[in-house]
């Protein structure tokens, strides 16, 4: 329990900053599941139209900070690595 005024409000607005970034972070991570269980079944076409769709949401996270850039670059790094060995194979 905050014990000042200005700390009781910086406890509210870290519960709506908190609600933000999860918003963010499960979009982020629905998109993955899908291009996931779509690559899985074999879909390559379907889940790589939504690779670009991917990649703009986890840079809009990165941009807002929910997601630390670096982590953003090798989360589509690697999901483009996965894209580019099935088309050489």
């Amino acid at each position: 329990m905050a014990n000042t005024k200005s700390a009781a409000k910086q406890a509210r607005a870290a519960i709506r900053r908190r609600s933000r970034n999860r918003v963010q972070i499960s979009s982020v991570r629905t998109s993955e599941k899908k291009i996931r269980s779509l690559a899985k079944a074999g879909n390559l076409a379907e889940a790589s139209k939504l690779l670009s769709h991917f990649q703009s949401e986890i840079d809009r996270a990165a941009k807002k900070g929910v997601v630390y850039k670096n982590t953003a670059s090798r989360h589509k790094k690697r999901f483009a690595a996965l894209f580019k060995s099935d088309k050489k194979a």
